[in-house]
């Protein structure tokens, strides 16, 4: 693969499905090592699992039925299929051996909620980075151990999961109350809140939308949202707004160009919700950019750790365009 097929600095894009969603509150437990599909004209199976299945197709073709969807999977294209579902599968070429790999797994939020069923997702998909995952995928089947499973495994294969999240989510599901009415329901409720709003901050109302649909008291769930994660669920939409802000000035646009397509007729508006957020203006965020391009350690990054808003009294370095 060329390097210069990817430009050094992307411009900025959807935050991504799982954007919100702290590391630490996801559970990924791979229960058996990776399968090494490799099945002639003659395999065929029927069976249900307890837990999902990730399969995704290195060559050859695999036809299946998950209950009554038939699929086929090509090379580059992933299939879920969910945990409790029946499927069979068979090879319908003679002429070539249908290889891939499969990985069964759970993934819980907080160790309770299982996280797909809170999602609505095309159970096929055809991987639209393959470029990048194809390499890993082959690279995971061939170096799993036959029987164990390591750690490296579980850091693959939570890359491979959100690739094929991020192509195969539809939406989020709403829930009943009693579905969240359970220890660690008001959290994980918080949690895909956020998560809804990260996705897609520029959506207008999304906030009050989420805020709606959550099944609990509307203002209970403001305050319980503002005393876990630090804002208000519209603050924190806002918050997203900036970051995205962030990824489009540091891509090269100017700051009446990235403030349009956050959605702010006005800039000068855009510019102090931005010093809110961040705690410098945009062209003092460009400035420190150049920073960091020439080698320097812009507002007391030398730890390597940033918390926006940035503090006031921190180092004045970076602060030249701050207005």
């Amino acid at each position: 693969m060329d390097d210069s097929e990817y430009p050094e600095t992307m411009p900025a894009t959807s935050p991504g499905v799982l954007a919100a969603i702290p590391p630490r509150a996801l559970d990924l437990t791979l229960t058996r090592s990776a399968i090494r599909m490799q099945h002639s004209h003659s395999w065929s199976i029927d069976k249900v699992n307890t837990v999902h299945d990730l399969v995704i197709c290195l060559g050859g073709q695999g036809d299946y039925v998950l209950g009554d969807e038939r699929v086929r999977l090509l090379p580059g294209m992933a299939m879920m299929i969910p945990a409790g579902t029946r499927f069979q599968g068979r090879n319908p070429d003679p002429a070539v051996t249908y290889t891939g790999l499969a990985q069964h797994f759970r993934l819980d939020l907080f160790g309770r909620h299982d996280l797909l069923s809170r999602m609505r997702y095309r159970r096929i998909v055809r991987l639209s980075r393959w470029q990048v995952v194809g390499p890993l995928v082959r690279h995971y089947r061939a170096t799993a151990p036959a029987g164990s499973v390591t750690l490296a495994m579980h850091h693959a294969f939570m890359f491979l999961l959100t690739e094929f999240i991020e192509d195969a989510f539809i939406a989020w599901t709403e829930r009943d109350d009693a579905a969240l009415n359970e220890p660690g329901g008001l959290a994980a409720a918080i949690t895909l809140a956020a998560t809804r709003i990260a996705s897609d901050p520029l959506q207008r109302g999304l906030s009050e939308r989420v805020v709606a649909a959550a099944p609990y008291n509307p203002d209970y769930f403001r305050r319980e949202f503002s005393r876990r994660l630090g804002a208000s669920p519209a603050r924190f939409q806002e918050a997203r707004r900036m970051e995205m802000g962030m990824q489009y000035l540091e891509a090269g646009l100017s700051v009446a160009e990235t403030a349009h397509r956050l959605g702010f007729q006005d800039s000068y508006y855009f510019s102090r919700l931005f010093k809110q957020h961040i705690g410098i203006s945009p062209r003092g965020w460009q400035e420190q950019l150049r920073l960091r391009r020439d080698g320097q350690w812009p507002r007391g990054e030398e730890d390597g750790q940033v918390i926006y808003p940035l503090k006031p009294g921190a180092s004045n370095a970076g602060m030249a365009g701050d207005d």
